[in-house]
């Protein structure tokens, strides 16, 4: 059984380079997108089993995209293929829920083996630094303010420094975005800071992400 795959990327090398790779192998290449718009009605219409796609696009962002290609019902696997490697795209794919984040650097057996692993194993084939940053967000122990913070404002704490934005911290949490709100107002007055970005400094010089 073949897998069923729809790439998405604005440059014609990378999209060339990916139908060689994939060539002999049971990973077929049914379409191509080169950008946000046009992915979004290619997956409705082939309905692949993943989706290989780049984090930005010309018209729209990647991990807002993937939020809009969920709400539409699509249930299969969607992998990010990014050159970034800020830990900021790592925590922003986990929070829209993609399945892994390869970097462009990857080589051809670990793309076919990664895409192999989640549909047919249906495993999330993390990345070193995307599995250090799933762990980071799950993490308790940190030096503690003089105003102790609960073990979910710690949990709410990482994702704001991680540069997260409300509605993607929810997404995360299975919360919603007021529960998020109110979360925060208690971050920043427990730890006596004005602002989110003032939160996320503070974090970072307490090891709260590493």
């Amino acid at each position: 059984m073949s897998i069923r795959l729809i790439i998405a990327d604005f440059e014609p090398v990378i999209r060339a380079g990916l139908f060689s790779f994939f060539l002999n192998t049971d990973i077929q290449i049914v379409e191509e997108a080169t950008n946000a718009e046009l992915l979004f009605q290619k997956i409705g219409q082939y309905e692949p089993d993943v989706v290989l796609m780049d984090t930005d696009f010309p018209d729209g962002n990647g991990f807002q995209l993937v939020e809009r290609i969920r709400e539409n019902g699509y249930q299969g696997r969607i992998i990010f293929f990014s050159a970034s490697d800020r830990q900021t795209s790592f925590a922003r794919a986990l929070a829209v829920g993609a399945d892994s984040y390869l970097l462009k650097r990857v080589s051809r057996t670990e793309l076919i083996r990664t895409i192999r692993s989640i549909v047919v194993n249906n495993d999330k084939s993390y990345s070193g630094e995307l599995r250090r940053v799933a762990n980071a967000l799950k993490l308790r122990t940190f030096i503690e303010p003089q105003n102790p913070l609960t073990p979910r404002e710690i949990q709410v704490l990482r994702h704001v420094a991680y540069g997260l934005s409300n509605k993607e911290i929810a997404s995360s949490l299975k919360l919603s975005i007021d529960t998020i709100k109110e979360h925060i107002q208690n971050i920043l007055r427990k730890l006596d800071v004005n602002d989110r970005t003032q939160a996320a400094v503070w974090a970072v010089r307490n090891n709260i992400i590493q």
